[in-house]
């Protein structure tokens, strides 16, 4: 069972009133202790909300120690020869602490109608995509004849910091399974609950140990919505009408809603499923609302997340001679 638990926080709409107050949002998660932010990919839409990629550098610039990333990039959209020296220049601008994840995008998006593009060659497209970006981030001159993707010696330098950046994949599907198994480092679930989640993480290593390879046990994330009060607040009335039109799915099963105990327990079944990263998002609207709810998780949660399940103890430096 993965004991490295580690919470995170994450956005999808932009639900402050101006720059100022989100970056007094971050200042608050960097300082609190959140081990990472994350932001929802959107290219269009009516709702304020932040560009995915643009975060992450502004992320690199403001913060020293939180790690940030995606969830997820949709591929599929984006030119992968770009996504790969983004994430090397903004990992190598931050010092390692980008942590990127992609998908094929969701179908119901407002981005395939409205920019023309083609859903049925989305998970082709991502397929390569992400071929052309795991090579272009560990070689020196990559050729590369696909059906979308034509390279002739292409390079990217400076290459990312981590030597083996990250590259978790989004989506439960069987060709997300396999597209994990056969190039992801890690899984990133989506409205998964954990009894679905469970299945998915079982799948992806079967999958994997057919393909030869295997995924580090706390490589599997989840998403959650949460919220400090009770279910019959009227403020996640929207949140709650949102996610139903989305997912067509009972919030209620998904939701973390209560006490700091009521959170943890959510987590503690994702956790019993096999996943030990998380991404909190908290269901509120407005700068007072967001910091309320952020600070009682750093306060409240966090306290309990890390009594719950201890880090692995660090192993001791090595003695200098000249100590």
């Amino acid at each position: 069972m993965p004991k490295n638990v580690a919470i995170g926080v994450g956005l999808m709409e932009f639900p402050f009133s101006a720059a100022a107050a989100y970056w007094r949002w971050v200042d608050l998660c960097e300082a609190g202790g959140i081990d990472s932010i994350w932001q929802t990919d959107r290219l269009v839409g009516p709702q304020p909300f932040l560009e995915c990629m643009s975060v992450m550098a502004a992320l690199a610039g403001r913060t020293k120690r939180i790690k940030f990333g995606v969830n997820v990039l949709s591929l599929a959209m984006r030119d992968a020869v770009l996504v790969a020296r983004q994430c090397a220049t903004i990992d190598y601008l931050s010092n390692g602490r980008l942590l990127p994840a992609f998908g094929i995008g969701s179908p119901l998006g407002p981005e395939w109608t409205t920019l023309n593009l083609d859903t049925k060659t989305r998970g082709r497209k991502t397929d390569e995509g992400l071929e052309v970006i795991r090579r272009l981030w560990s070689e020196d001159k990559v050729d590369f004849e696909g059906v979308h993707y034509h390279l002739s010696g292409a390079t990217i330098s400076p290459k990312p910091v981590q030597p083996d950046l990250p590259m978790w994949i989004g989506g439960s599907s069987e060709a997300a399974i396999r597209r994990t198994a056969r190039i992801g480092t890690g899984w990133q679930a989506g409205p998964e609950t954990p009894e679905q989640a469970a299945k998915v993480v079982a799948a992806i290593k079967a999958a994997a140990a057919e393909e030869g390879r295997t995924i580090d046990d706390d490589h599997y994330g989840a998403g959650i919505p949460y919220r400090f009060g009770s279910p019959d607040d009227p403020a996640l009335g929207p949140l709650f009408d949102a996610y139903k039109k989305r997912t067509g799915r009972d919030p209620k099963d998904y939701f973390a809603i209560g006490d700091a105990a009521a959170i943890v327990q959510r987590v503690a079944e994702y956790v019993e499923a096999g996943v030990s990263k998380f991404i909190l998002r908290p269901a509120a609207k407005g700068d007072d609302e967001m910091m309320a709810q952020t600070r009682r998780l750093i306060e409240e949660v966090l306290p309990l997340v890390a009594a719950r399940w201890p880090k692995p103890a660090k192993r001791a430096a090595v003695r200098t001679a000249a100590e």
